[in-house]
């Protein structure tokens, strides 16, 4: 579904027309190749213009109730399940996701982060009594929020709403390659009241939106996802004013399958979750390591997983997997398949070039290499598509090593059985670890050690973020 307000930006509470200069860009749906919209891309004076609604708003949004703020949440949420139909069809066509994924995955992470982000605002202790201190926790004021493309409404909704349930106020820049989504989550923040200027949204891209956003001495915080080298940049343009940079940032996470561990269901679990998403989640379990003896009994497992996939349609029912999301991701992407092989890692299936059967869009062959050692470029450069590295190990030790020696951190996976699997989870340098292939957690923390960024996401985690600390010292005292 392709809003009507596509072509304006949300600023103090209503649809204005882009500021004089503004460039365009073409949105494109990636499975088909074929244009869907003409999106208008901001300039520094409209994210100027956003930041100073925001500003004017913080002073009265931040002193409200939190029951005012958990009531206005509970309405956004239920206007949201009113129209999750269309905003998993606005993914299906920026993205190409399958239908089903889009609805299943994409739409529905942004109905379970609001579910959870109110349930955590209403458990937490925002404010703790220390002898004579009141130590209080209220919103760090004006907050800019960069969000990716490749999880467009999961990674929206977990910014938006704890800074919601914080009281501060906010300026989202989404992905120009996926802005159709944002627009209508725009318009369910209008629908459900929230007063004019607490939200406001500009589309555009980083170098002009995103670093007005982040070096703006009137924003006090700003939270991004996406890669390592923007991230670098967004916390360089940040520094000279000193506000809180928050960052979910890239990984290229280890899957260790133990000794023991069943390795068919190991096996296939690892590819599932690796591909899924067209491979483009930055926690995907890109390197799985095995032990040295099952490499080829591992590789063919894995072939049979990666066959199972079914690249094409978004629209037909037996899709599996889409494309991703651009021609020069897409180049990208095959580039790294042709460094694997040239390397000496051995291509057990797909490849470069498209899947069979599909004739236009980004699609990439789901790929499998065995026989990756730890130098590759495969095994330590993130490639956010469906390409899995296998690697082997002689013991458990040298499987830990090889796992935390990477610049990032972001996630971990371990697979076996539970005491050791435990064991090893407490020796992994990542901000989340997966242990036997667990239910989706959104309690858990999610950020990354090292290059894979800093600070946390997901319900009180995330709300803790956006408040600022404020001891009220001699607040419990005679005379105060």
């Amino acid at each position: 579904m392709i809003s009507e307000k596509l072509g304006q930006f949300l600023i103090g509470g209503a649809w204005v027309a882009p500021g004089a200069g503004a460039g365009r860009m073409a949105v494109e749906n990636p499975a088909t190749e074929e244009t869907l919209a003409d999106l208008p891309l901001g300039t520094a004076d409209d994210a100027a213009r956003a930041i100073a609604a925001a500003r004017a708003a913080f002073d009265g949004w931040a002193q409200t109730s939190l029951e005012n703020r958990l009531a206005l949440l509970e309405r956004l949420l239920a206007l949201y399940r009113a129209q999750i139909q269309d905003i998993a069809d606005a993914m299906r066509l920026e993205m190409g996701a399958p239908a089903n994924w889009a609805m299943d995955a994409q739409a529905a992470a942004g109905e379970a982060h609001l579910e959870a982000t109110i349930e955590a605002a209403r458990r937490m202790a925002w404010q703790e009594r220390r002898g004579s201190t009141l130590i209080q926790r209220e919103g760090i004021g004006v907050c800019g929020l960069i969000t990716p493309w490749n999880w467009p409404m999961n990674q929206i909704v977990c910014k938006v709403a704890p800074a919601l349930a914080a009281g501060c106020t906010m300026v989202l820049k989404p992905s120009e390659l996926a802005p159709l989504s944002a627009v209508l989550f725009a318009e369910l923040l209008q629908q459900a009241d929230y007063p004019a200027g607490v939200f406001n949204l500009v589309q555009g891209t980083g170098p002009e939106v995103g670093t007005v956003l982040a070096s703006h001495p009137d924003v006090d915080m700003i939270s991004f996802t996406g890669s390592t080298r923007a991230g670098v940049a967004v916390a360089q343009a940040a520094a000279p004013t000193v506000k809180r940079v928050a960052q979910e940032l890239g990984g290229k996470s280890p899957n260790i399958l133990l000794p023991g561990c069943d390795l068919a269901a190991s096996v296939t679990e690892g590819v599932e979750a690796c591909m899924a998403n067209a491979g483009q989640s930055c926690d995907a379990p890109t390197r799985m390591l095995v032990p040295r003896a099952r490499m080829d009994e591992a590789a063919e497992i894995a072939r049979a997983a990666a066959e199972a996939q079914r690249p094409g349609d978004p629209l037909d029912p037996a899709t599996t997997m889409g494309p991703v999301i651009s021609r020069a991701h897409w180049a990208r992407v095959q580039g790294l398949i042709k460094t694997g092989q040239s390397e000496g890692a051995r291509l057990v299936t797909g490849g470069p070039g498209r899947p069979e059967g599909t004739n236009r869009g980004h699609f990439v062959r789901p790929t499998v290499f065995a026989d990756v050692t730890h130098d590759m470029t495969i095994a330590r450069e993130e490639i956010l598509g469906p390409v899995l590295s296998i690697l082997a190990y002689d013991s458990v030790d040298q499987a830990v090593t090889m796992a935390n020696d990477s610049i990032y951190g972001l996630a971990a996976y371990v697979q076996g059985p539970p005491e050791a699997a435990r064991a090893v989870a407490r020796r992994l340098r990542a901000g989340q670890v997966q242990i036997n292939a667990p239910e989706w957690d959104l309690f858990a923390p999610f950020g990354g050690y090292r290059q894979s960024g800093n600070g946390r996401e997901y319900a009180d985690w995330a709300i803790h973020d956006f408040c600022e600390v404020k001891a009220l010292v001699g607040y419990g005292s005679e005379g105060a």
